[in-house]
């Protein structure tokens, strides 16, 4: 059988599934709502109706309309595609199928990629709800940077493959979809725990942290794209569909395919441990977020001794969470050998009797500092003090900012009334056209 069979297979598969368009009905609504909300929201920070106005440059469409919007994948990624996922080899397995589609010429392998790329596909069509918002806000007079808009589209597309990928090993090793289905939840689940246990904590804690698919999210909503990040994704992403095809060759023993999933295991983890090694990142926001300005990472650059900061904040401290969003993530992409520690890793704050709580010490060689002050001035006038180097002139930010004073008007009826009304009728069609087709084989 041909590639393009298989696809056309697949796909013949997901467009049967009612589940696939209960999905997409679900989609566009959450997509919908998300949306309505963020629009309006924007136009009353953008002062309609005579409100007073919030500053024109902290007026971002990133912020305020893709990353809202998107939300309603967030959502769907989580809870309900692993579930279409799952359905592509279980269903399967448990009809028996599969021990057919074993003898076809076309390698599982072949097989496993022509159900990714059928998923690639449902991901592309459910994201038809997010392009009707976009263009409903270019409607509207709204603002969009293209390359904010395709890194959000690139973070989200990943997670998908990622679990998409955990998804089918899950089907491929449980005997069900059911059990399937609890493996992918307490991945999910898992990969929680570990982003709010590693909050404020450091070391290889923070660092496996900052790969979770919550963690990645917050990255590529922010503008950022990290290489390490995108490589760490598509190595587990890969390590999982290998996983599927191995267990999905029903004809080798057990011992076998344990053998080949350990093979597979290993390469991947060399792999990864490798590709965390990779510091390159591009700050893609039209606002620079994500960087020092220009002056300052020059100025940075040039500081050849290791700077260590320790943090005597706790993790639920507001300032630890603005010092790390707004200071240390761009401080650790100027400079590389930056150190972070956090003696008050665990411990509330409520009730802290330390002397040296909200402390901030600067170490660069065999020079330190402290400061009380989280603030992005004062942290690189203290460590332009210790380096002994003339703090660069400050320089003022170009971004204007987009303020939009608009309602979202005409959206309900498009994501309310005219996308399930759409969808309905997709899904009606392709069913009486599926029904036709066998009736005239049966009479044939």
């Amino acid at each position: 059988m041909r590639s393009r069979d298989l696809v056309r297979k697949e796909i013949a598969e997901l467009a049967a599934s009612r589940a696939f368009w209960l999905l997409l009905v679900i989609v566009g609504l959450l997509t919908g709502q998300g949306f309505i909300t963020a629009v309006n929201a924007y136009a009353e920070a953008s002062g309609i109706g005579g409100g007073a106005a919030a500053l024109a440059q902290g007026l971002s469409p990133l912020d305020g309309i893709l990353t809202p919007t998107l939300g309603a994948y967030d959502l769907a990624i989580t809870l309900l595609f692993p579930f279409v996922a799952i359905r592509l080899v279980a269903s399967e397995k448990s009809s028996d199928a599969l021990k057919l589609m074993l003898q076809w010429p076309s390698s599982i392998g072949s097989q496993i990629a022509t159900k990714v790329i059928a998923l690639i596909g449902s991901w592309i069509v459910s994201l038809v709800p997010f392009f009707i918002a976009l263009a409903l806000w270019r409607g509207y007079g709204g603002h969009l940077h293209a390359a904010e808009v395709l890194n959000l589209l690139a973070g989200y597309t990943l997670r998908f493959l990622l679990i998409a990928s955990i998804a089918m090993a899950a089907a491929a090793l449980m005997s069900g979809a059911a059990n399937a289905a609890i493996i992918v939840l307490a991945f999910t689940i898992g990969t929680w725990a570990l982003d709010f246990i590693a909050a404020g904590r450091g070391g290889i804690v923070q660092t496996l942290a900052s790969f979770t698919p919550t963690a990645t999210s917050r990255g590529f909503e922010r503008g950022l794209l990290r290489v390490d990040v995108v490589l760490v994704m598509l190595i587990i992403s890969l390590l999982g569909f290998a996983i599927a095809a191995i267990w999905l060759r029903l004809g080798r023993s057990i011992r076998t395919r344990l053998a080949h999933s350990a093979i597979a295991v290993t390469v991947a983890a060399i792999a990864t441990i490798c590709a965390m090694q990779v510091r390159a990142s591009f700050d893609l926001s039209k606002n620079r977020r994500n960087s020092f300005s220009p002056s300052d990472e020059r100025a940075l650059a040039g500081i050849s001794d290791p700077l260590t900061i320790t943090v005597f904040l706790s993790s639920e401290d507001p300032r630890m969470t603005d010092f790390e969003n707004n200071v240390l993530l761009k401080l650790r992409r100027a400079k590389r050998d930056v150190r972070v520690i956090y003696p008050l890793a665990g411990r509330s704050g409520l009730f802290e009797n330390d002397a040296r709580y909200g402390e901030v010490v600067y170490q660069l060689g065999s020079k330190s500092a402290m400061s009380r002050s989280t603030t992005e001035e004062i942290v690189l006038d203290t460590i332009y003090g210790l380096a002994g180097v003339r703090a660069p002139a400050r320089e003022t930010s170009s971004y204007p900012g987009y303020p939009l004073a608009k309602r979202a008007s005409g959206a309900e009826m498009v994501f309310y009334v005219a996308w399930p009304i759409v969808v309905a009728v997709i899904w009606f069609v392709r069913r009486r056209s599926l029904f036709g087709t066998e009736r005239s084989a049966g009479a044939a």
